[in-house]
């Protein structure tokens, strides 16, 4: 079974030479986000994405999204930031919305899925950003297998993937709910999986700054 550490804000620091050795023993670790449980691997890391997808039984037609600390992170991931992007990242970064942009050269088509885009998001938990910036992105798709109903415990993700995991990083029940709002914004933005975020204030809130979301 997996090990378990608990993740809050004292235990940050201590913890973090066992996430980095896990890290780059190219493991696997699940992690608290401001909705549910994410399968966590350094983007990077071909082998530990292909790990992941494996794990999940995730379709190799699904993008994998990344999970950043910061904006200065973004660099590393994208190509460009479009206009449209830029409005969504000043009007809800941090918090439960993943934008699409597009990818940068030489990311893993196992993330991409062979779009060319990637998804990325700026998550409000105060305690995830801070080991962010110290490990640097990390994926966060949903810490289930695909077509499982998504985790918001840290128990509930040992019990289900605890024996093909190496780190779990106990935070406590996560709010769950609806998953993370997806907007793709390399063209006309349009929103690929409602969330958190409503589409209404999306499209408000692009309005204000002249783009038009796509129905």
């Amino acid at each position: 079974m997996a090990l378990v550490l608990p993740f809050i804000d004292k235990t940050c620091d201590s913890i973090l030479p066992e996430v980095k050795r896990v890290l780059a023993a190219q493991g696997l670790i699940a992690l608290p986000t401001e909705t549910y449980y994410g399968l966590a691997v350094r983007p990077s890391d071909e082998v530990a994405v292909r790990r992941l997808i494996d794990v999940k039984g995730r379709p190799a037609d699904k993008p994998i999204l990344v999970l950043i600390g910061g904006r200065d992170q973004l660099p590393t991931l994208v190509s460009s930031i479009p206009p449209a992007a830029a409005a969504l990242m000043d009007l809800f970064w941090p918090g439960p919305l993943t934008i699409v942009f597009p990818a940068a050269t030489g990311l893993s088509p196992l993330l991409t899925a062979g779009t060319g885009t990637i998804g990325v998001r700026w998550s409000p938990l105060a305690t995830l950003q801070r080991l962010l910036k110290r490990t640097g992105p990390l994926t966060g798709t949903s810490a289930n297998r695909s077509s499982e109903p998504p985790l918001d415990q840290a128990a509930s993700v040992q019990h289900t993937l605890g024996p093909v995991l190496d780190l779990i990083l106990d935070g406590g029940r996560t709010p769950g709910g609806s998953a993370s709002t997806i907007v793709d914004a390399c063209g006309e933005p349009r929103v690929l999986r409602a969330g958190v975020v409503s589409t209404e204030r999306i499209r408000a809130a692009l309005a204000q700054r002249g783009h038009t979301l796509s129905s």
